[in-house]
Parts: C-alpha cells; structure tokens; sequence
C-alpha cells in the first residue's frame, strides 16, 4: 500500500512508523516525556524489520529521547538514505546529556539551529517533511515560523514542511505556504477529528495520525489492572494532556469505547491493532497512520494490517453509531 505525502507528490507507505518511543526516557522537569527505557540494538533491528517489510516513512522529532531517537534513526538508515523518508520535527530545546527539556524556541534563528542539529544527528544533508512541534501556538504568530520553513525549501534542507497540530486555524495559516504538505494530528478511531481531516483534504495535505493506537489501548495489551513504570509518559506522572491513560493506568471510559468497536477491528482475522490501522486508512485517502514501535513484533503487527487494507463502508458506519458519532 502507497500513499502521496499531501501535495508534494512524494510516495510513501501507506504506514509510516513513529519513532517517539525509541529514543528512550526524557523528563521536563519531573515529569517523563518518553516511554521507559530501550535497547538501541532492538530499535536497529526493528527499523530494518519494517523497511524489509515495505515501510519508507519514519517519524521522529528533535526532542524524543533528548535527541536519542534522531541518532538511532541514523543509524540505523546509514547506508540507506534513498529508501528512506525522514519526518522530524522541531520547537523544544533540551540538554542531551541529562534529557531535560529546557524550553522552546520558533524564532528563525532557533528553526535554523535545530534544523541544523538534527541534519548532524539522523546523518544526512536534507530532511525530508519539517514539522512545527507545538500544538497550540498562536495561529496569528506562525507567519515568520511558515516563512522560515520556505527559505529552508529554497535552500534545500528540508523537502517539505507541516505542522503537528489538532486545530483547524494553525492548519489554514500553514496550507497557505507552498510547500505545505502535512499536518499530523491526534486520530484513531476512538478519537476523530472531523474539522482537521476537513481541511486536509481541501487543501490535499497528508494527515500524519499521531496516536493511531490510542498510546497502546488500541494493541490488546492493557487491561484495567495494567500499571504503567514511573518514567513512561503514560505513568502515575504523565503530563495533562494524557487522556487515554490515568493514574498509570489505562482510562476506563477510554478502554469502554474500545471493547464497543473490537468485534468489527478484529474481523476478517485482524488484531484489534490491525483493525485500528484499517480504520484510519478508510477514514479519508489523506491519512497515513504513524504507530509507535519498539521491537519487531510491534513492527510486525503493525506491517501486518497493510495485508487486509481498509475497513468496508458498511462497518465505518457500524462503528460511528456504537460510539455514538453518527
């Protein structure tokens, strides 16, 4: 399965793989960022267990694992570069060597650093989609942050550039700039987000879906008794935008919908997280699900669901009145 990264035209795999959980723990202040410890050489192997298995599209981000994941990534594609397409992002500023976010930073000077720094560290000389890390910057101040990404087009250093972001306002700021071509945003079939994937396909952007899974509710593997470690994003300190987990554990009105919608996500022999994947892909020719991996199980599962394609009409409709959206 292909798809077109928005109107760039560049052709990607129809699922990418998001690199967040690879780079390890990091903290802003006490407060964990990342999903727990890693074993580099697993990652390494996971990345090349999905690019045998057709994936081209990763997504990292400069601050995941403090910089850690971009390294890994490196790595792990050297040698590879041409088969490969890079999504990074930017905004956060962090020490590498304690993995403290420390701030952020989306004025030209700082765009260009990161840009910089993440080119040295996923070792290449273009990054291929550049990605504005902040959810809910002021639409009327991303003029400069849009106009930056231009010149970093021009100059060649990024191919294309979009925003992470689950607001229809920043999404019309950015798809006015001409090489626009992504947003990603928050999207699963528990979680829609009818407005964004609106202006996605008016403006033909790809919609990279960021927590295509839920944060791990949509794989099967959490139950309600499931405690998450101290130093995942997900535990007894997750920050206040964790919704699909409590307390270090899984959210009962979230683990409700799931159980709602599972018999129809495991039909025709899919895992539930299959069954997740398939339902975005049917959703809107736009979407390109980016799940979370660690080890090649988890790649191969994910990889897996290309082998069923998309749910049936009939069945998106079926889901949309069991959790009450229709």
């Amino acid at each position: 399965m292909k798809r077109k990264l928005g109107r760039s035209g560049i052709e990607v795999s129809a699922l990418g793989m998001g690199c967040w959980a690879i780079g390890g723990p990091f903290w802003e202040g006490k407060t964990p960022q990342g999903w727990g410890e890693v074993n580099d050489e697993v990652s390494v192997r996971a990345i090349h267990a999905a690019l045998e298995r057709g994936v081209t599209l990763f997504d990292t981000a400069n601050v995941y694992g403090a910089g850690h994941s971009e390294r890994v990534l490196g790595r792990a594609i050297s040698g590879r570069r041409t088969q490969v397409i890079i999504a990074t992002k930017f905004n956060s500023v962090f020490d590498e060597t304690t993995r403290q976010v420390t701030g952020s930073d989306s004025s030209p000077e700082g765009i260009r650093r990161a840009c910089e720094e993440s080119l040295r560290r996923l070792g290449t000389d273009y990054i291929d989609l550049y990605q504005f890390h902040d959810n809910g910057f002021p639409a009327d101040k991303a003029g400069p942050v849009r106009e930056t990404l231009e010149d970093l087009v021009r100059e060649g250093k990024i191919r294309a550039y979009g925003w992470s972001t689950d607001f229809p306002d920043r999404v019309e700021v950015f798809a006015r700039g001409p090489n626009c071509t992504a947003i990603q945003l928050q999207l699963n079939v528990l979680d829609d987000n009818p407005a964004v994937i609106a202006l996605c396909e008016r403006y033909q952007l790809a919609a990279l879906n960021r927590g295509p899974l839920a944060m791990g509710l949509l794989t099967g593997k959490y139950k309600a008794e499931t405690q998450v470690s101290a130093d995942d994003v997900r535990g007894e300190k997750s920050p206040e935008w964790m919704k699909y987990f409590s307390g270090g554990r899984p959210n009962p009105e979230w683990m409700a919908k799931r159980d709602a919608v599972r018999e129809i996500l495991t039909s025709n022999g899919r895992t539930v997280a299959q069954g997740a994947l398939a339902w975005l892909w049917a959703r809107s020719p736009q979407t390109i699900p980016i799940p979370g991996f660690r080890t090649e199980e988890h790649v191969r599962e994910n990889t897996g669901a290309m082998q069923f394609g998309p749910l049936k009409p009939d069945q998106m409709k079926e889901i949309e009145k069991l959790l009450g959206r229709s």
